[in-house]
């Protein structure tokens, strides 16, 4: 197959017939920089979590996935929206940033005294653009948006984006996860919006400890951040390369996504290190 895109993690091919290849590699990225030690068992959570939230979403949207085989996904090609459709349940991240600057997230007015990390009264659509490689996604407005890719389809996009966030809020908090904030793909396919890419992993969302979360602090999270807090402890300027990880930081992120996958789906992970990954 003709490969068509190599990201930090992700991998897509040419697949024939308006179908395209995503795999999902066991690479991990820290501040842009590539490591080179591979986190077990990765992109196959990844690929595992959107194959199941798409099945849990496909009354509410239709999507992209035709099979899934380890770490790898058989999509149909969709015409991609130009925005990211965010929704954010709690104030964190850089929508808290612009909170405390100007009270304002997205540009949009939330009720003043709201603390970092804190639950919002209702879910919040907040796009964003999509940005070349190597740059940063921006955050925009929804009338932004809307002059991308028009009020009717913003505002679909929108009202898809939040149902899906609170359907799979509702089931993480049932696990004692709490999605403070994810981030969706959508595209066109036969003329409707559809669910694509990555969805709803540790990766495209900030998923939080509910038994941690204070408002005013920080919880951890379900992905890398055992390697994040690693490498800011080593005084590493950012810049390629990377300095290697310690076995133990590779297996407390592997087990910290293994985690996130088994609560959210109720499922065990087959670890067979037969399996691609």
């Amino acid at each position: 197959m003709k490969l068509l895109y190599s990201g930090k993690v992700r991998d897509i091919y040419d697949a024939g017939d308006d179908k395209l290849l995503m795999v999902t590699s066991d690479r991990i990225s820290a501040f842009d920089v590539v490591l080179d030690q591979p986190i077990p068992h990765k992109g196959r959570v990844l690929t595992g979590l959107t194959a199941f939230w798409l099945g849990q979403m496909d009354d509410i949207v239709p999507n992209h996935l035709i099979s899934v085989d380890g770490a790898s996904m058989l999509v149909r090609k969709a015409e991609m929206l130009p925005i990211e459709c965010i929704v954010r349940g709690f104030l964190s991240g850089s929508a808290w940033k612009e909170y405390a600057e100007r009270g304002t997230v997205h540009g949009r007015p939330l009720p003043p005294g709201l603390q970092q990390s804190q639950q919002l009264p209702d879910p919040i659509f907040t796009p964003s653009t999509k940005a070349a490689v190597g740059d940063h996604d921006e955050n925009i407005s929804f009338e932004q948006a809307a002059e991308l890719v028009g009020t009717d389809v913003a505002a679909h996009a929108a009202a898809i984006s939040i149902t899906v966030y609170e359907r799979a809020a509702a089931r993480a908090a049932a696990a004692g996860i709490l999605i403070a904030d994810t981030k969706f793909e959508l595209g066109w396919i036969d003329g409707q919006l559809a669910l694509c890419d990555e969805v709803l992993t540790p990766d495209s969302s900030r998923f939080w400890e509910a038994s941690a979360w204070v408002p005013g602090t920080t919880p951890p999270s379900f992905d890398k951040q055992p390697v994040r807090d690693w490498l800011e402890s080593t005084g590493w300027d950012k810049r390629p390369p990377a300095p290697p990880l310690p076995p133990e930081v590779v297996q407390a992120t592997s087990e910290r996504y293994l985690s996130a996958y088994q609560r959210l789906t109720g499922m065990h992970l087959d670890r067979d290190p037969g399996v691609a990954g």
